[in-house]
C-alpha cells in the first residue's frame, strides 16, 4: 500500500506541512520553521526511498498512479516516475530543506507566510516532474508560479515588484501558449482515438500520426513556454531581475529546481510528443544554445553585482542543457540530465553563499570585498570549491556533464556538424575567467576596508546548509554512475521515440524537393514558351 501511493505522498506531504502551519499562531517563529524544517526533511526521506526503490533497468515508468478525474474529457490523476524525472524529484526534495534553513533567520517578517509559500512552491516543483496528464502537469506548473510570485514581491529586495510582475508575465505568456497546444493535441487525439484526452501515454502512442505542419505549431506552442522557463537566449531577460530581488532561498529554488522544469518539459514533451518537429527546429534551438552560453558569459564577466554574475552563469550552463537535448545522442541526453542536477547544486550553493556575505556586508558589489579569505576563511574554501564546480574542473560535478554534452554534441549525426561542440566548449573557457577572476576579486588580496575586517566566518546551521551539497558535489565528480545508470534505460527510450519522427521528417523534406523540381520544371518550360 505504501509504495503503490508513494509518488503521492511525496507530492503532497509539504502540502500537509503547509496546512499545519496556518493552525501556528503567527508570533510563533521557531514553531514555523522546525515545522517546515521536518516537512521538508520528511519529502527528502520519501524521495530517497523512492531512488532507492527505482529499478534503473526499466526505461518505462514506475510508481504509476492512475486515477478518474474529470472523465469526461478523460482527464486523470496520471502520476509515474522514470530516469529523467526521478534524479529531479529527488534535487527538488535535497534543496527545500537547506532553503529552509537558508531562510531561519534572514526573513523576519511575515514568517508563516513566507514558509507557507515555500512548501506549496515544492508541491508545484514535484507534481510538475511527475504528472503523466497533460492537463494535471498545466496545473502543477501554473501552481507553481504562484508562491514564487509572492516569494520574490513579498520577500525580496527593492525592485522586487518590478521583478516579480515581470517573471509572472514571461511564465504566463508562454504558459497560455501551451495551454492552446495541450487543448490542440487532445482534439487530435479525439479525431484519432475517438475521445479528447490528456493522458501523457496514450498521446506518446499516437505521436506519429499528427502531421508534420501541425506538429511544427504545436511544437512551437510547447517549446517557447518551456524555453522562457530555461531560459533560452533571447528570452532569458526576466532572469537576472528575478535572481537578483528574490531573496535567497528564493535564488536557490529558482537556480536549483524551476529553471530544469523548462529542460525537463523539453524531453518529456516537445521531443516524443512532436518527434518529425523536434528535426525541423532542432538545428535553430542549437544554435540559439550556443550563443545563450557564449553570451551569458561575456555578460557574466563584466558584472559588477556577485549575484548578478551568477545569474548570468545560469544562462550560459542552461545553454549547454538545451544543446545537450537537441544533440539527440545518448551520451549528450545523458549529460544534460545530470548537468541539470549539477547545475542546481553548485549555482544554489553559490547563491547560499553571496547570501552568507550579504547578510554579514549587506553589499553585493564585488568592489566593496577583498581579502575577506583572511577573516572567512571556511567560506572562502567552500567558495573555492563551489566556483570550481561551477567551471567543470574535473573531479567535480560540473565536468561530468559538460564532457559528456561536448562529446555527445561533437558527434551528433542529427546536428551533422563539429562546430556546435566547438563553439560551446569555449563557455567552459569563459565559464573560468568570470568565476575566478570574481574569486581573486573578493576573496583575495588586501584585507583594506574596515567593514570587511569585522566579518565573521560561517557558523553551524550555515555549515549544515553547505557540507550536504559539497559531499554530493564531489560525489557526482569520482562516481557518477550511481546517478547515471538510474537514467541511461529511460534516455535510450526516449531516443527511441524521437527516431520514430526522422522517416516523417524526411519524407515531408523529400516531398518539398519533389514539389520544388516539378515548380522549377514548369516555369522553364513557361519559359521557353515565351
Amino acid at each position: 500500500m505504501f509504495e503503490n501511493n508513494l509518488l503521492t505522498y511525496i507530492i503532497f506531504s509539504p502540502l500537509v506541512g503547509a496546512l499545519l502551519l496556518l493552525f501556528i499562531e503567527r508570533n510563533k517563529h521557531n514553531a514555523i520553521r522546525w515545522v517546515a524544517l521536518v516537512t521538508s526533511f520528511v519529502t527528502f526521506i520519501l524521495a530517497v526511498v523512492l531512488f532507492l526503490r527505482f529499478d534503473a533497468g526499466e526505461a518505462g515508468f514506475q510508481f504509476l498512479i492512475q486515477t478518474g478525474w474529470i472523465e469526461a474529457i478523460d482527464v486523470g490523476y496520471r502520476v509515474g516516475v522514470d530516469g529523467i524525472s526521478l534524479l529531479l524529484v529527488l534535487l527538488t526534495a535535497f534543496i527545500m530543506p537547506i532553503s529552509i534553513l537558508a531562510s531561519w533567520s534572514s526573513i523576519k517578517h511575515r514568517v508563516k507566510e513566507y514558509f507557507v509559500f515555500l512548501l506549496l512552491l515544492e508541491v508545484g516543483m514535484i507534481g510538475v516532474f511527475l504528472a503523466l496528464d497533460l492537463f494535471l502537469f498545466y496545473i502543477f506548473w501554473e501552481a507553481m508560479l504562484i508562491p514564487m510570485y509572492f516569494i520574490i514581491g513579498v520577500w525580496g529586495g527593492k525592485d522586487r515588484i518590478y521583478a516579480a510582475v515581470k517573471f509572472f508575465l514571461f511564465t504566463m505568456v508562454g504558459s497560455l501558449l501551451m495551454l492552446v497546444a495541450i487543448i490542440w493535441i487532445g482534439v487530435h487525439a479525439s479525431n484519432t482515438v475517438g475521445n479528447f484526452t490528456t493522458n501523457l501515454l496514450v498521446l506518446y502512442e499516437i505521436s506519429p500520426t499528427i502531421p508534420l505542419a501541425l506538429q511544427s505549431w504545436m511544437f512551437l506552442a510547447f517549446a517557447l513556454s518551456f524555453l522562457i522557463k530555461v531560459p533560452l537566449f533571447p528570452l532569458h531577460t526576466w532572469l537576472p531581475d528575478a535572481h537578483v530581488e528574490a531573496p535567497t532561498a528564493g535564488s536557490v529554488i529558482l537556480a536549483g529546481v524551476l529553471l530544469k522544469m523548462g529542460t525537463y518539459g523539453l524531453l518529456r514533451f516537445c521531443l516524443p510528443l512532436f518527434p518529425a518537429a523536434t528535426y525541423e527546429y532542432m538545428s535553430l534551438i542549437s544554435v540559439l544554445a550556443v550563443i545563450g552560453i557564449i553570451y551569458g558569459a561575456l555578460v557574466a564577466m563584466v558584472q559588477t553585482d556577485v549575484k548578478k554574475l551568477i545569474a548570468y552563469s545560469s544562462v550560459s550552463h542552461l545553454g549547454f542543457i538545451v544543446l545537450g537535448i537537441f544533440a539527440l545522442t545518448e551520451e549528450a541526453v545523458q549529460g544534460s540530465i545530470i548537468h541539470m542536477v549539477n547545475h542546481g547544486l553548485s549555482t544554489g550553493a553559490l547563491f547560499l553563499l553571496v547570501g552568507m556575505i550579504y547578510e554579514r556586508r549587506h553589499s553585493r558589489m564585488i568592489v566593496d570585498y577583498g581579502g575577506v579569505a583572511k577573516v572567512m576563511p571556511v567560506f572562502a574554501a567552500f567558495l573555492l570549491l563551489m566556483s570550481l564546480s561551477s567551471i567543470g574542473l574535473p573531479g567535480l560535478n560540473g565536468f561530468v556533464g559538460e564532457f559528456l554534452i561536448l562529446l555527445g554534441a561533437f558527434q551528433s549525426q542529427a546536428l551533422d556538424s563539429y562546430w556546435y561542440a566547438i563553439f560551446a566548449a569555449s563557455g567552459v573557457i569563459l565559464a573560468a575567467v568570470y568565476m575566478l577572476w570574481m574569486y581573486q576579486r573578493v576573496m583575495l588580496g588586501d584585507l583594506d576596508k574596515p567593514e570587511n575586517q569585522k566579518l565573521t566566518d560561517i557558523g553551524g546551521r550555515e555549515l549544515a546548509t553547505l557540507i550536504p551539497i559539497a559531499i554530493f558535489v564531489v560525489w557526482i565528480g569520482v562516481y557518477p554512475s550511481t546517478f547515471l545508470d538510474k537514467t541511461e534505460a529511460s534516455g535510450k527510450q526516449l531516443l527511441e521515440q524521437v527516431e520514430r519522427g526522422r522517416t516523417m521528417y524526411r519524407a515531408a523534406e523529400k516531398d518539398t524537393e519533389e514539389d520544388t523540381l516539378v515548380e522549377n520544371r514548369i516555369d522553364k518550360i513557361m519559359g521557353e514558351k515565351n
